[in-house]
């Protein structure tokens, strides 16, 4: 099995409603994996440094997925639409393979 982990920004949206593109990414997850996990209540503060030097920061939080396979080409294209529908120039998503206890694993 594979856990899919995104962190998703809460704010720069392309329109007017901030977590109506979290509510759009949720969706189709949801449809396409069968479910997820969103950690809403808590944003998650991310920093870092711009090209110009100075500090940014945006209010993120996690989505994961669990699948049997990780699609590295879907995943890429699906990161490069989530950048646009969020204004950011990249989405971050990882893929940890896991031992799901509840399947008989030993």
């Amino acid at each position: 099995m594979v856990l899919i982990q995104l962190l998703l920004p809460t704010s720069g949206a392309a329109r007017g409603d901030r977590l109506a593109p979290l509510a759009e990414t949720r969706r189709e997850l949801a449809e396409r994996f069968n479910g997820l996990t969103a950690y809403l209540r808590s944003p998650a503060k991310g920093l870092w440094t711009a090209p110009d030097g100075h500090t940014e920061q945006d209010d993120v939080v996690m989505v994961e997925v669990v699948t049997d396979t990780f699609d590295r080409a879907w995943w890429r294209t699906y990161a490069a639409k989530l950048a646009a529908r969020f204004c950011q120039e990249s989405i971050h998503v990882w893929a940890v393979r896991v031992d799901m206890l509840d399947e008989g694993n030993q």
